[in-house]
This record gives structure tokens, sequence and C-alpha cells, in this order.
């Protein structure tokens, strides 16, 4: 299931866009304004981000900015206006797409549908990551001509990095995906794993890291020379 942030400090307009997303199968979290958005991107890390334009503080070109730039996040923007120079910001900004106020909850939800289908390589069987090749139905992560077969949670967990490549994923996402809401352990279980796939991987690439985000988690970078 993905999961949508959205942020708008009009509280009818989230709860119309919770209501539609919802009963379009997504997962929703919400925020009223800038700050209150990226506090809860500390837990939980969205697949797509809804942002008004017109917010109170940082505004939507702001924090569509730091979501692409530090997160990774695709981002469809909310606006009250139509104008060509706001179009200009919201994609210079890093904006994927826009739906200008007010809007038909049909049309948010196709744009919506169309993004993640450009962004989500989570439910995808197989995805190439700079010179990675993954293939979840075999579990097998290829590079070049080698083959390496990980234990399940070192493939899992290297899949989801993969999924996102560049995007920063907090350490408490990561133990809710790959080792669920009951684990009991201790975090020191991720960073046995990320050690290990770390090793098992530096042997056969210099075109992907998995490199620490202090205070954060982890993210898997890619080489662009790659």
């Amino acid at each position: 299931m993905n999961t949508i942030l959205v942020v708008d400090d009009d509280a009818h307009i989230l709860k119309l866009v919770n209501i539609h997303l919802v009963q379009a199968g997504y997962q929703v979290i919400q925020a009223s304004c800038a700050d209150d958005a990226l506090e809860q991107l500390d837990t939980t890390l969205p697949d797509l981000a809804i942002v008004d334009v017109m917010m109170p503080g940082m505004n939507g070109f702001e924090l569509t900015k730091i979501l692409n730039e530090d997160y990774n996040i695709p981002v469809l923007l909310l606006t009250a206006k139509g104008e060509l120079e706001d179009k200009e910001k919201g994609f210079s900004a890093g904006s994927d797409d826009y739906v200008v106020k007010p809007f038909e909850p049909r049309e948010l939800l196709f744009r919506v549908a169309a993004i993640l289908r450009r962004f989500d390589k989570k439910n995808q069987e197989t995805f190439e990551v700079g010179d990675m090749f993954i293939d979840r139905r075999s579990f097998e992560v290829t590079i070049g001509n080698q083959t390496l077969m990980l234990p399940l949670k070192e493939f899992e967990l290297l899949a989801l990095l993969a999924s996102r490549p560049n995007q920063v994923f907090p350490r408490a996402t990561i133990m809710e995906q790959i080792w669920g809401f009951d684990y009991e352990g201790d975090e020191q279980t991720l960073n046995t794993h990320i050690k290990r796939i770390r090793e098992r991987i530096a042997n056969h690439t210099n075109c992907v890291t998995i490199t620490t985000v202090r205070g954060v988690g982890y993210k898997l970078e890619v080489d662009g020379a790659c």
C-alpha cells in the first residue's frame, strides 16, 4: 500500500483529499503546515506528497524543494492559481505535477496514480539501480556478471533502499517495513544487516553504496557516472 503525505492549511481540503485517497486504497498522513510535514518524515517516509502552494510560514514551493532535494519524494502541487509563472515556480522547485483548485477528486487520483507509476519501484518484481539488477521473484541481486544470493532479510533491506535511490529512509520506517510492527529486538539488528550488505556488495561495485545519515537512517546512493 502506497503512503501519501497531504500538506494543506485548509482543514476542509485535508479532509476531502483524505477521504478520496483512502477510498482509492492509499494510506494517508496529514500535515497542516510545512514544519509539521517535515517533522513527520522522521518516522514515516511517504511515496508521494500532495502539497498546497499557499501556506503560512514556509510555502509549498519551498517545501517542494526540500522534499525533492533532501528526500527524493515526488510532489504534486495544489494551487489556487493556474498562471504560467506559478507552474514554472513549481516545476523549478522540483514538483512532478500540479492540480488547480477547485479540482475534481477523480482528476487528482488520476494524477497521483500516474506519478506513482513513474516513481514507485517497491512493488516491481524486477528493477535496475546503477549497475545492480534486483529480482524479487528469485531473490537474486546481479551486479555485472555476478549473481549474489543474500539471506532473506538482507535482500529485503537492500531491495527497499534500492527502490528509492538517493532517498533517506528513517530507521523507524526500515524497521517497520522489514521486521514489522511487533518486532521486539533492538536497532542493532539493523546496523548488523547494513554492515553485512555493504561487505557483500563492496567487492562487486563502486556505483552503489549505502550511506549512513547520522541521526536519521540510511540511503542507497548511486554514482551518476555509472
